[in-house]
């Protein structure tokens, strides 16, 4: 896996993934960014909800569960002090379907965290206390 972020000036960068995606990460403008894109650390909780929520989709669909929709709602807390490090994460799935069956539910949002979601496993080894929960929704 490769990327490639370039400065752009201030604060801003382009960061391009190595399929070719780009995107603008700029900073706060306390520190000459114009709030232009998202932050870094906003990136990586992004990602480990993105991690997260692929997980669920898949294992669901494998599960034969109608979902209609999934999205993972976070919530992080971070050391007061430099490094500003990630101490928390909360995430909270919503996922919407017809007739889902919660223990499907339950085990999509467990094997993520224990066994699929690199992410999220590289963050909690790393000493971040990461929490789940859920709700079903009916479609």
């Amino acid at each position: 896996m490769k990327a490639c972020i370039k400065w752009n000036g201030e604060a801003r960068f382009t960061a391009t993934s190595g399929s070719g995606h780009d995107l603008v990460v700029d900073g706060p403008p306390e520190i000459g960014g114009r709030n232009q894109g998202p932050r870094p650390m906003e990136l990586l909780l992004m990602g480990v909800g993105a991690c997260s929520a692929v997980d669920v989709t898949l294992i669901m669909k494998k599960s034969r569960q109608q979902v209609s929709d999934c999205w993972v709602e976070l919530e992080a807390q971070r050391a007061p002090t430099e490094p500003k490090v990630f101490t928390a994460i909360h995430m909270h799935f919503v996922v919407v379907g017809t007739a889902l069956v919660e223990a499907h539910v339950k085990r999509a949002v467990q094997l993520s965290a224990e066994k699929y979601c690199s992410a999220s496993i590289m963050l909690a080894r790393g000493g971040v206390a990461i929490t789940h929960d859920y709700e079903l929704r009916e479609a």
